[in-house]
């Protein structure tokens, strides 16, 4: 069994958005922002599947 990050970087945004990785890093804060996350905390890939509309099997497809 393979075993699947819960986390989403800069660097996995800008892949799916091809974007800079400063957009992604943007991005995150303001995923941050929006569930009320403190700056030590983590974005997962499901928060940022809510915040984006994009299903969380797809975003799984460009991070693997």
């Amino acid at each position: 069994m393979k075993l699947k990050r819960i986390i989403i970087y800069p660097k996995d945004i800008q892949r799916i958005t091809g974007k800079s990785e400063r957009y992604g890093r943007m991005m995150i804060q303001r995923i941050k922002e929006h569930f009320q996350k403190e700056n030590h905390q983590l974005v997962t890939i499901e928060e940022f599947s809510e915040y984006t509309g994009i299903e969380p099997e797809l975003i799984q497809s460009f991070i693997d």
